[in-house]
C-alpha cells in the first residue's frame, strides 16, 4: 500500500475521515522506515496524527512495526525509555535509581534520544552507566554489568529520522510516544514518564494491545521516568497484563522542583559525597516504583537497603 491512502484515510475530512486499525498503522511506519514513502506524505501523516490525536491502536502498530525493523538484542528484564527533551531539568537522578534495580540482578536497557538537552547523557558517565552503540556491545554490557545504554539514532537509525522530523516540522509527532513504546529488549516490564498526563492512559492501552504483562506511566521530572518525592504520584499501567491504577503518598515533605540543584552531579549522590534527603527521596521512590513495576515485594524497603549496599555491591 501506498503511504498516501493512509494520509487519504486521515484526512478526507469531516465525516469521512477515520483513525488508522492497528494493522494500518504498522503498514504505515514500515512504509516511513523504509526510506520510500515521499517526505511529503510523512509529514502529512504525522501533522494529521498530532491535529487528530493518537490513538492506542494506531501507536501499537507503530511501534510494532519499528520493533520488527530494529536490531536484535538480548532479552532483558526492565525496559527503561529516556525521550524527553526540550524541557530544562536538573541531574537525571533516575539512572542511579536504574542503577539499583540492576544491582538486585535485574537487566535493565536504557535506550533514547533527549535533542538539545545534552543532561542525560552527560549523567550517564557521572552515572558509571556504559553506553552501548551497536546491539553486540549492549549485550557484552548487560551480560557484564546488568545494565546498558543504547542511543537510538545507533539502535535504529531509520526511526531516529522520523523522530529527528520535529526540527524540519516545528512540532512534536507522535514519534515521541512510539520511541517509548519500542521495547527493544522484549522486556517483561516497562517504566515510562510523560510530561503530559493525557499520554499515560494512551501508552498503557497501547501496551495492553502489544501484549505487554507490565508497564508503570507516571508523570515524571522533565518528562522521564523520575518521582518527585514530595507529590502524590498517580501511575498507569499494566499489571499481568491487565489495566492497573495506583496513586502513592508523598515520601518528604520539602516542596521544591527537581531542577533546583542544577550543582549536585549524580556521582556525588551515589559516591556518598553529598546525601540531600530530597535527592536520595527521588532516587528511592523511582527504584521502588521500578521495582514494583517488575513484581518484586516490599519494594520501598528492598530500593532502601540496595542504596545502603550500593558500595560493597559494586565492590564484589
Amino acid at each position: 500500500m501506498n503511504l498516501s491512502e493512509h494520509v487519504r484515510t486521515l484526512g478526507r475530512g469531516p465525516g469521512r475521515s477515520r483513525s488508522l486499525t492497528q494493522d494500518e498503522a504498522c503498514d504505515a511506519m514500515h512504509l516511513m522506515l523504509s526510506g520510500k514513502a515521499a517526505p511529503e506524505a510523512v509529514g502529512a501523516l504525522l501533522m494529521l496524527l498530532r491535529m487528530k490525536g493518537e490513538t492506542a491502536e494506531e501507536i501499537a502498530g507503530f511501534a510494532e512495526a519499528a520493533g520488527q525493523t530494529g536490531p536484535a538484542l538480548p532479552p532483558v528484564d526492565l525496559d527503561w525509555p529516556s525521550y524527553a527533551a526540550g524541557r530544562t531539568r536538573g541531574q537525571p537522578l533516575f539512572l542511579l535509581s536504574a542503577k539499583l534495580v540492576a544491582q538486585h540482578g535485574q537487566r535493565v536497557l536504557l535506550h533514547g534520544w533527549n535533542g538539545s538537552d545534552q543532561k542525560v547523557r552527560e549523567g550517564l558517565a557521572n552515572a558509571g552507566i556504559e553506553v552501548a552503540h551497536t546491539a553486540d556491545e549492549a549485550a557484552r554490557l548487560l551480560e557484564r554489568y546488568r545494565i546498558a545504554y543504547l542511543p537510538l539514532e545507533q539502535m535504529h537509525p531509520a526511526l531516529f529520522r522520523l523522530l529527528a522530523l520535529r526540527e524540519v516540522l516545528g512540532l512534536r509527532s507522535c514519534i515521541n510516544t512510539v520511541c517509548r513504546m519500542l521495547n527493544p529488549g522484549n522486556a517483561r516490564a516497562s517504566v515510562q514518564g510523560v510530561f503530559h498526563p493525557s499520554y499515560r492512559l494512551l501508552q498503557a492501552d497501547a501496551a495492553a494491545l502489544l501484549g505487554w504483562p507490565a508497564l508503570c506511566v507516571i508523570k515524571g521530572g522533565g518528562g522521564e521516568f523520575e518521582r518527585h518525592p514530595s507529590k502524590d504520584i498517580v501511575a498507569f499501567g499494566l499489571r499481568d497484563g491487565r489495566s492497573w491504577q495506583e496513586t502513592w503518598p508523598p515520601l518528604c515533605s520539602q516542596t521544591r522542583r527537581l531542577a533546583a540543584r542544577e550543582d549536585l552531579r549524580v556521582s556525588d549522590l551515589w559516591h556518598g559525597q553529598s546525601s540531600p534527603e530530597f535527592e536520595v527521596q527521588t532516587i528511592l521512590g523511582t527504584a521502588s516504583l521500578a521495582l514494583r513495576t517488575l513484581g518484586i515485594a516490599d519494594s520501598d524497603a528492598r530500593a532502601q537497603a540496595l542504596w545502603m549496599d550500593r558500595h560493597t555491591a559494586q565492590a564484589a
